[in-house]
């Protein structure tokens, strides 16, 4: 089993669920099996009138989720060029349920985010009610580098932060830490790498009966406090003036050509940027230009049906392909593009990411 749970019992005979991505090899990357058998744990306890909370955790010390399993979705899209493999629409359809399922649960959860939390581990962090950073923590949405975008709801969630860190953020793939996510309101609460134990404990020492809300943020503010000293500094923030400035551009070619002009820039973290932009996929960057333009207006559940669709088409299209060869199979990390200049990617190729993909109504039409 790659999600291996269990049911702790408190001093007044409250349940605290505990919920565990156990893949460490692979960083706790998820499978369409992992997916759905998550769903099933966390609709359970939600029906579950003796479970009072909830605790989503990843096994290992790298890694609360470094995404999800693209590996097997690209053998079946190489093998089927030009199609949406089966397997595309079950894995993105129960994905972004599972997505939406968790920013509406009705009881309290927490999401401890250690390590390594990249795409779709991300977002799993932003659905928990109680979003938990560590020391450890580099969040990211990375698919630049793999010819996909950023989906899990990025399109909701990266729309809403300040300025142009949004986009800066979708186009280079840098990663947060802890300051940065509590800084951009991407996490609640920091706790050190060696807490969580004394979190869960306490968790069982509550009275459920009255006052949970009071009781439950009075706890973690405590242990938060206990932990601020080795709070890391945040990085992108500051740096939001420089960014806005950059990105004050018109178009997704424009914003290409200033963020990979920073290659050379003196601030490290700039140049780091800019070169994973400009090793990046082309046709991703106008991707993530227009689906966040597209999204600004958008509720979550409207940016994930809309992430539907691209995901689907992604399949169709050689980049994702061929950027997962390059970047996590063969590993030779020179990916050869399909339209290796941003300035020659056909509008009517972005457009057609945006086109339904499926027949009949949405597969996400009867979320609620």
């Amino acid at each position: 089993m790659a999600v291996t749970s269990e049911v702790l019992t408190g001093v007044d005979g409250a349940r605290i669920g505990i919920a565990t991505l156990d893949a460490a090899k692979s960083l706790n990357a998820l499978s369409l099996a992992m997916i759905e058998q998550l769903e099933a744990l966390l609709q359970a306890w939600a029906r579950d009138p003796g479970v009072v909370c909830v605790l989503l955790r990843g096994s290992g010390a790298k890694a609360f989720c470094a995404g999800g399993d693209v590996r097997a979705l690209v053998d079946q899209c190489r093998g089927q060029p030009g199609q949406v493999p089966g397997l595309a629409r079950q894995f993105f359809a129960a994905e972004y349920r599972l997505d939406y399922a968790l920013h509406c649960y009705p009881k309290p959860l927490l999401c401890w985010g250690h390590g390594h939390v990249l795409g779709g581990g991300l977002g799993l962090l932003q659905g928990a009610g109680i979003r938990i950073v560590t020391p450890s923590s580099r969040l990211a949405m990375p698919e630049i580098s793999i010819g996909l975008y950023p989906d899990v709801g990025a399109s909701w969630f990266l729309s809403r932060l300040p300025g142009k860190l949004g986009l800066f953020l979708g186009l280079t793939g840098s990663p947060i830490n802890a300051g940065d996510a509590l800084d951009l309101g991407l996490a609640d609460r920091f706790l050190g790498e060696q807490q969580q134990t004394a979190l869960i404990d306490e968790l069982l020492q509550l009275n459920w009966q009255e006052q949970t809300t009071l009781q439950l943020n009075s706890l973690l503010k405590c242990q938060q406090h206990r932990a601020l000293a080795d709070l890391p500094q945040a990085q992108w923030l500051p740096r939001r003036a420089l960014i806005d400035e950059v990105l004050d551009v018109a178009d997704p070619v424009a914003a290409w050509r200033a963020i990979a002009s920073l290659r050379q820039h003196s601030d490290p973290l700039l140049a780091a940027a800019g070169q994973r932009l400009h090793d990046g996929c082309p046709l991703s960057a106008h991707l993530v230009w227009e689906q966040l333009q597209r999204a600004r207006h958008m509720s979550l559940l409207q940016a994930l049906q809309m992430e539907y669709a691209m995901s689907l088409n992604c399949c169709r299209h050689p980049e994702f392909s061929e950027g997962v060869r390059a970047r996590l199979i063969e590993k030779d990390n020179t990916p050869r593009w399909h339209w290796p200049d941003v300035a020659q990617v056909p509008a009517a190729v972005v457009e057609a990411h945006f086109a339904k993909a499926w027949e009949g109504r949405h597969p996400l039409a009867d979320q609620v």
